[in-house]
């Protein structure tokens, strides 16, 4: 598609649910149970399962965004010292969802 560039997205979660209305809200999105080996421009990950968190160090993505309930902080902490460029509330994550996977986002490093 001449002079549209197409932002690659893949959501990590293991919830049914969120997986869910991830596929809904974003087209062509790639759903994942696992980080190993992802690249993307947009990473999104459910930060409340400690695997994941586990994984994020591996990722090559220009944007990662993670999610948790808006109470587990240890959670949040963890996700950014692991490199998540950003992680919000579940609820806000979901409202804010299909302009966080708007482009144009930078190279990943």
């Amino acid at each position: 598609m001449e002079g549209i560039d197409l932002v690659r997205v893949v959501a990590a979660s293991t919830d049914l649910m969120d997986r869910s209305r991830i596929a809904a809200t974003v087209p062509g999105v790639v759903l994942v149970r696992s980080l190993l080996g992802v690249e993307a421009d947009v990473v999104l990950v459910d930060v409340s399962h400690s695997a994941l968190v586990a994984e994020l160090r591996g990722v090559r993505a220009a944007r990662i965004v993670g999610y948790a309930p808006h109470v587990d902080e240890a959670a949040r902490g963890a996700a950014l010292a692991a490199g998540c460029t950003e992680v919000l509330a579940r609820s806000v994550f979901f409202h804010r969802l299909s302009h966080l996977v708007a482009g144009p986002h930078p190279p990943a490093p």
